[in-house]
């Protein structure tokens, strides 16, 4: 078995990646062990309702990058360790048969070089699938410049893999991480993504990427906008096919000239979450969140200040307005917009009707109409008053179960 002080080590240097989430992977269990039927990361719950565990850790610290900004890179004074792929097995299947885990979250530093890294992390993932016949939830994370042929292989086993990109601009990757390139992150993510769509349009057997593939950006190491980060995001999304692009404020773990020597910001981060949401769940374009050289306010979430930067859309009228204005609407979501676009082919909805569907009437009320009732106020600067109100009480609990999150994430990591 792996030993305590190498698995410490190894748990402590991967807590830094945000990039892992519900996998939505539908891999079926033949007689052996594990479920992979969409389970998430550490206290997080799945889509059934379930609220499970991964091990989240390295496969070694031991790297030959040198990432400005990473605790592990090379040069570090830090305790350093290297698991075996035997290890590695061992330990999710002992921690898998006393009710820890459901899955793995399996990454690691460049060791020796990316194709014997790369090498190493396909035998632990394939050992697991073929030796110790293990049908859980297995996010891989790849290793920028190793083969192709090693990636591929990989995705037959892995439910989901990732390439972080950390950083938004090439010229921030040549500054903070000399040893990544652009392409080398970006080339493995569309290769992946077209071999999935062969394999589907070609129905063969087995599993490539049933989770499909995720990346992870760091927030304030680099001077780019939110603009840029998240027009970057959305051609993500649409050329890659991404289930997730994840955000991670800075943080100084490490000392260095080219680094800034605050944190990036939660605020900051929960806002590209907010906008993240829209630009896939809600029909916006990312150059109607924020422009290329601008941020996102920290004072009104993207919708609420989209809507009040285009007072010439509202009020709408709920029981006339198309669903893609029902969506813009700041406390509606887009489960209650659905639930009123199916309730209004039966009846003329009041207010009294949103508010059983959950819409948030504190904010809605605003930019409505009911049967052409309007309980809003009427001077701008008035809505912007309470809507700044009500954010800054909103933010102050969202924040605050955001480090209560982190706070469990550090202590679990600790126990394992």
């Amino acid at each position: 078995m792996i030993s305590e002080e190498k698995l410490k080590i190894l748990t402590n240097g991967a807590k830094y990646d945000v990039s892992c989430s519900s996998s939505g992977s539908h891999r079926k269990n033949a007689d052996g062990l594990g479920n992979a039927a969409a389970p998430g990361c550490c206290h997080s719950f799945t889509p059934d309702g379930r609220c499970i565990s991964l091990l989240k850790i390295l496969m070694s610290n031991d790297c030959i990058f040198c990432c400005k900004y990473c605790v592990n890179r090379a040069g570090e004074d830090v305790p350093r360790a290297t698991a075996t792929p035997e290890e590695l097995c061992e330990l999710v299947i002992d921690f898998y048969k006393r009710n820890y885990i459901e899955g793995l979250f399996l990454s690691s530093a460049v060791f020796v070089s990316p194709d014997h890294t790369m090498e190493r992390l396909l035998l632990t993932v394939k050992k697991l699938r073929t030796e110790y016949n293990f049908h859980g939830y297995i996010h891989l994370k790849g290793i920028p410049h190793a083969d192709g042929a090693l990636c591929r292989e990989a995705a037959t086993y892995a439910d989901r893999m990732s390439y972080n990109i950390e950083l938004p601009s090439e010229h921030s990757l040549k500054l903070l991480a000399p040893q990544k390139s652009k392409e080398s992150l970006l080339l493995p993510m569309r290769s992946l993504s077209v071999q999935k769509r062969e394999f589907q349009l070609e129905k063969r057997k087995g599993h490539f990427l049933p989770a499909g593939q995720t990346t992870q950006m760091i927030v304030g190491a680099s001077p780019e906008s939110d603009g840029q980060i998240l027009r970057l995001s959305q051609s993500l999304y649409r050329a890659n096919g991404l289930k997730r692009v994840y955000y991670s404020a800075y943080l100084p773990v490490v000392h260095d000239s080219l680094l800034p020597e605050r944190a990036g910001g939660q605020l900051r981060e929960h806002r590209l979450y907010q906008a993240d949401w829209l630009l896939r769940f809600y029909g916006f374009e990312a150059e109607e969140i924020a422009p290329a050289d601008g941020n996102l306010s920290l004072e009104y979430d993207p919708k609420c200040a989209w809507a009040l930067n285009h007072p010439e859309c509202f009020p709408v009228e709920v029981n006339r307005a198309p669903l893609e204005l029902l969506l813009r609407v700041p406390g509606i979501g887009a489960r209650s917009a659905y639930k009123i676009m199916n309730a209004r082919k039966y009846a003329a909805l009041d207010f009294e009707h949103l508010s059983k569907m959950r819409v948030v009437l504190k904010r809605a009320k605003h930019f409505i109409t009911c049967r052409g009732k309007f309980f809003g106020a009427k001077n701008e600067s008035t809505v912007k008053l309470l809507l700044a109100g009500e954010e800054t009480k909103r933010n102050a609990e969202q924040l605050s179960l955001f480090s209560a999150r982190e706070t469990a994430l550090s202590a679990l990591t600790g126990e394992l």
